[in-house]
């Protein structure tokens, strides 16, 4: 089993429902991007990951930056660990209610046009094959990894801080929880 760490992004400069619908991170999310490099380079090298992989939204690219510079690799986008998909007949206004709605239930039970259930074996089996990789990725996406590990069918199992740092192991079939990462005092939304 190799270790690989899932990060959620640092703190964006704007939320949902402001006029950045692909913000980057403010000062204090360049802060936590740059700590979470620091925690990520000071494991033994044996633990360290080798290769940065992240969502393709803006937060998580920068997020996953100075990781990616102090390792000397490129950043790899997986459109598999980015934010759970929007039904396309909402509207961004629409978004924050769906989404507070999603978060009350389960995952058979999200309303879109897609299996959510399914998408998130697909977020969970993109990490399968992640050894000693950082992966940055979101709130829900990180949950959707979280909940499958645990065997609880509910979307929101666990509340991710900015920056929080996962850590799993994954033979490439398997994926296991070692440690969760750090849970932020409130919720997205």
């Amino acid at each position: 089993m190799s270790r690989l760490y899932l990060i959620r992004h640092g703190k964006p400069a704007a939320v949902w429902g402001e006029a950045d619908d692909d913000p980057g991170l403010d000062d204090a999310g360049w802060a936590q991007a740059e700590a979470a490099r620091d925690l990520l380079l000071a494991l033994p090298e044996a633990e360290r990951p080798t290769k940065v992989v992240s969502s393709p939204l803006r937060r998580c690219r920068e997020t996953a930056m100075p990781t990616a510079q102090a390792l000397g690799v490129e950043i790899e986008i997986d459109p598999f660990v980015g934010e759970i998909p929007t039904p396309k007949g909402l509207t961004a206004e629409q978004r924050p209610p769906w989404l507070r709605e999603v978060f009350q239930g389960l995952w058979k039970d999200v309303k879109g046009d897609l299996d959510y259930d399914a998408w998130r074996q697909d977020v969970a089996g993109s990490l399968r094959a992640r050894a000693g990789t950082a992966v940055f990725s979101h709130y829900v996406a990180i949950n959707a990894v979280m909940s499958q590990l645990a065997g609880d069918e509910r979307v929101l199992v666990f509340r991710p801080d900015h920056a929080s740092i996962s850590v799993l192991e994954t033979d490439g079939e398997t994926l296991l929880l070692v440690e969760q990462g750090r849970e932020a005092s409130t919720g997205v939304l």
